[in-house]
């Protein structure tokens, strides 16, 4: 005998997941549909319905049978329960609770950037002596990689600088925002109780303790060197790191591929499923010290472009910023520099899915910087990533004052 069919379990992506957040809590209204799916989940909710869980497994909402449709899931779906909980939970309210707890004379300034002088000075003159609400467009919230968390920190510094100020947390990307205006100001009205400012442009920098700052909202870096074994990636890698602990004296942690294999991915093997595993690793590592402020140097292979686009999410979805560098030394020079013979043995038979023999190599076409090392020397190399970093403000020259950019 058998028993009653169960619902297909399916984690959304994190803005998919923002979006049912929003519904729930009375941000917005439900869209057609209301959840994308793709036909292999679509097909196998057609008989019992579809279970929405988070990424650790908690059942958040049931979308039946009846709502599956050639799109997705429409509708309202029957609301299950609470997510994980998330960094400064506390801070997610309800547009009603807001509503309830905030004067209806306070200005609602929506913060989509991590807030400087320039605009803590800039919401004291909008206020002039009225209460704020720091409405912060923290998403993606259930990421482990989210620039929201600094957000809210620094939002939480600025209220307590004012003197009547209240943070809180909107699941609601900055960049989906931006690209969605209208549902923009769905979300924004919805909270508010009163009159809504939006923050002017400003380009300067709180002074900052380290004088490598960042494009990204952390002030981390990931500097994602790839190329094919022998290009010379390694080389110039560890002449950048040199560059910058004696320019600059700050830590600087390398992730190089090999050493990688050795301690995080001990196991894996040389098939396309296990390389993709290794660099998403390296990624991870290099996403956790960019958030953290600190600068990370990847020097993997990383042959697939789609997994290269994966670590760029992760850095960016941290808060930190990815600088890609393709060291594109050809492959007969690669080969003929080979000090450990792989090119002969994959040439040979004797080594199966060598990367630029019997394995492709994806050459990036989103690359920052192109370097041969064939043509230009390991210190020109390493002083053309060193311009970069200078030019997307990662490194500030001793003349400059450390909060220009």
């Amino acid at each position: 005998m058998t028993g009653p069919v169960r619902a297909r379990q399916y984690c959304p992506p994190f803005d998919q997941l923002d979006a049912l957040e929003r519904l729930r809590v009375g941000a917005c209204a439900p869209t057609d549909p209301m959840l994308p799916l793709d036909n292999e989940v679509r097909d196998a909710s057609r008989s019992a319905g579809l279970e929405i869980v988070d990424p650790e497994g908690v059942p958040l909402a049931r979308f039946p049978a009846v709502q599956i449709g050639n799109a997705g899931a429409t509708g309202t779906p029957e609301w299950l329960g609470n997510g994980s909980p998330r960094p400064y939970e506390p801070l997610y309210l309800s547009p009603s609770q807001v509503r309830s707890a905030v004067d209806a004379g306070a200005l609602t300034v929506v913060v989509d950037r991590r807030l400087n002088r320039t605009d803590t000075a800039e919401i004291r003159a909008l206020a002039d002596g009225r209460p704020v609400l720091l409405l912060v467009l923290s998403g993606p919230t259930m990421s482990p990689y989210t620039r929201g968390v600094t957000l809210l920190r620094r939002s939480l510094e600025v209220a307590k600088g004012l003197r009547e100020a209240r943070v809180v947390a909107v699941p609601l990307d900055p960049r989906i925002a931006a690209a969605n205006p209208a549902l923009q100001d769905e979300v924004v009205s919805a909270y508010a109780p009163g009159a809504v400012a939006w923050l002017g442009t400003h380009t300067t920098r709180l002074p900052d303790t380290q004088t490598m700052h960042g494009a990204g909202d952390s002030g981390g870096l990931v500097l994602f060197f790839t190329g094919l074994s022998g290009s010379g990636k390694s080389t110039v890698a560890r002449a950048v790191r040199e560059a910058i602990l004696e320019e600059d004296g700050r830590p600087v942690s390398i992730l190089d591929g090999d050493v990688v294999r050795r301690h995080l991915s001990a196991g894996l093997t040389f098939s396309p499923e296990d390389r993709e595993t290794n660099i998403r690793r390296i990624g991870w590592v290099a996403a956790e010290i960019a958030y953290h402020g600190g600068a990370a140097i990847c020097s993997p292979i990383a042959p697939y472009d789609s997994t290269r686009k994966a670590v760029r999410a992760m850095a960016l979805d941290r808060g930190g910023d990815f600088v890609l560098v393709h060291v594109s030394t050809p492959v007969e020079e690669c080969a003929r520099r080979d000090r450990k013979g792989l090119y002969a043995k994959a040439q040979a038979g004797e080594i199966t899915d060598f990367t630029g023999v019997t394995a492709p190599y994806e050459a990036p076409t989103d690359a920052d910087l192109d370097l041969d090392t064939s043509s230009i020397s390991v210190d020109q190399a390493r002083d053309r990533v060193l311009a970069l970093l200078h030019e997307r403000g990662h490194l500030v020259d001793a003349t400059q004052p450390e909060w220009s950019i």
